[in-house]
């Protein structure tokens, strides 16, 4: 939208919102890209900031190896589990409160973390992390879709948006290997307030307030309760697996009670006044097919960063910078293809052929991985599929968050977005758990007869496990590309109706 159409329209729109928040808001609509951008970025690299920093700050605080997970697993735990309810609560609130709320907690818990005298506060930091996390997500990306309402800046901001939620992780390992390396690893924390306190100046100064909007939604407390929990369960038990048995009470027990009370938060969705995620959210076919796209690249991406990363460094025997560096051509393969996706073919072919596409291309991207070697070398055997995956995800990440937030009404537009970084929380907690254990189950079975303290035994071995867990990673996408193939519809997206296009979004 232009200036002139703003004028020339406004005598259509008056009645809806004053004339001058929404072009100041267009004004500064890409600096407002940038602060979201910047926010976005913390969130997601903080999955992985902070695992290379792991081995020292065990010496540095004295936990045993059974306790490190929880480092990680607080995280997720918390994030994973309140993604929907602070979704709808933006809505309720507004986007423009939650989001500095979650900047101004996001800075508080990292310098806790970053500060932390010992392990249990480490953990509480670390989990206060994900709360405020829960909060940021989704209310940067329904912020972004209804900051930009017109089709080609759109589909520029969510390549942006979603080629930083591809590749945060990646930037994570760098960034996390080069201040543990040359700095300490409290500093993978204490990084997050300089860029918190950059995030909440320009926020407060740029995105608009806003008078409250007629009809927010009230927060259904019971789906709260039942969604939260079930997806606190899920979290809890993939992540449990990733140390237990899966015959263990701690693990089964806990995913059969996620799963049980999502299908009673289902079901609940249908009788309640106030949904907490209406079903008209998720069974539009192009909406849920970007969330079911979301939800198995998470899956499946972990078979490029978690295990890549260990053969980088176990195997190869890279430094933790050199680890992070490794990866920069996917991710610029990534944001470059995203722009591409997102700007030039979008807008003409929807979401459907990239999707399918780019799920194709992360599968053969794990299939040429699965070639590794005790001798191969970089530029033979991992640069190549490394590009390849970054160009299928570039491919996936920006049109399905496109797609999964495009037509969604103004009062759903937080609750949508949470949706997407749900789907792709619960993927990647899935997969780590999942190809984890396939490839523990791999490394024992590879073992059997042979001489387990030979050195190149248990390379063989270990490098038999990440093949396993590339094949895996293979399986999905090749599953993800037909599932997401027949959902998602054929042919251009359906224009934006200007009518529809949300005014009110502080």
């Amino acid at each position: 939208m232009t200036d002139t159409q703003t004028t020339s329209a406004g005598a259509q729109i008056n009645h809806a919102a004053p004339a001058s928040p929404p072009d100041t808001q267009h004004a500064k609509r890409w600096w407002i890209l940038a602060i979201i951008g910047l926010a976005q970025l913390m969130i997601v690299l903080d999955v992985t900031i902070v695992n290379i920093a792991l081995p020292d700050a065990q010496k540095a605080l004295g936990f045993s190896n059974g306790d490190r997970q929880w480092i990680v697993t607080a995280y997720s735990l918390a994030f994973g589990s309140l993604l929907l309810l602070f979704g709808r609560v933006s809505d309720v609130i507004g986007r423009r409160a939650m989001f500095l709320i979650g900047l101004v907690g996001f800075a508080a818990a990292s310098a806790l973390g970053g500060a932390a005298p010992n392990f249990e506060v480490l953990v509480i930091a670390r989990a206060l992390q994900g709360v405020a996390g829960a909060m940021l997500a989704p209310a940067a990306l329904s912020l972004l879709s209804t900051t930009f309402t017109e089709a080609k800046e759109r589909a520029t901001a969510f390549a942006v948006f979603g080629g930083i939620a591809g590749s945060g992780a990646a930037i994570g390992m760098l960034l996390g290997g080069v201040l543990t390396e040359y700095m300490n690893w409290r500093w993978t924390l204490f990084v997050n307030v300089a860029i918190s306190v950059v995030a909440i100046i320009g926020a407060a100064a740029l995105i608009p307030r806003h008078p409250r909007e007629v009809g927010r939604p009230s927060l259904d407390i019971p789906g709260t309760v039942l969604v939260s929990g079930g997806l606190f369960g899920i979290v809890y038990g993939f992540a449990n697996a990733e140390s237990h048995a899966w015959s263990t009470p701690s693990t089964w027990g806990f995913l059969a009670g996620g799963v049980a009370l999502l299908a009673i938060f289902t079901w609940w969705q249908t009788r309640t006044k106030h949904p907490l995620l209406p079903l008209r959210v998720i069974l539009e076919r192009n909406r849920g097919g970007s969330y079911l796209a979301m939800f198995l690249t998470g899956i499946g991406m972990f078979g490029v960063f978690l295990f890549l990363n260990y053969y980088l460094q176990e195997i190869l025997r890279y430094s933790p910078v050199m680890t992070g560096v490794a990866f920069l051509p996917m991710v610029a393969a990534l944001m470059i293809t995203a722009t591409i996706s997102t700007t030039q073919l979008y807008p003409r072919i929807g979401a459907k052929i990239l999707v399918f596409a780019g799920m194709l291309l992360g599968g053969g991207g794990m299939v040429w991985l699965t070639g590794i070697s005790l001798s191969s070398t970089y530029a033979a055997n991992i640069l190549g599929p490394l590009l390849v995956v970054g160009v299928g995800m570039g491919m996936i990440f920006a049109p399905a968050m496109n797609a999964a937030t495009s037509g969604v009404e103004a009062r759903d537009a937080g609750v949508a977005s949470a949706t997407v970084n749900t789907a792709q929380q619960i993927g990647g907690s899935i997969g780590t758990a999942l190809l984890n254990s396939l490839a523990t189950s791999a490394l024992t079975s590879y073992l059997v007869g042979k001489n387990a303290t030979s050195q190149l035994v248990q390379a063989n071995a270990a490098i038999h496990s990440y093949t396993v867990a590339f094949w895996w990673a293979a399986a999905i996408f090749g599953a993800g590309a037909i599932v997401c193939g027949l959902i998602l519809k054929a042919g251009k997206p359906d224009p934006a109706d200007p009518e529809a296009a949300p005014v009110i979004h502080a």
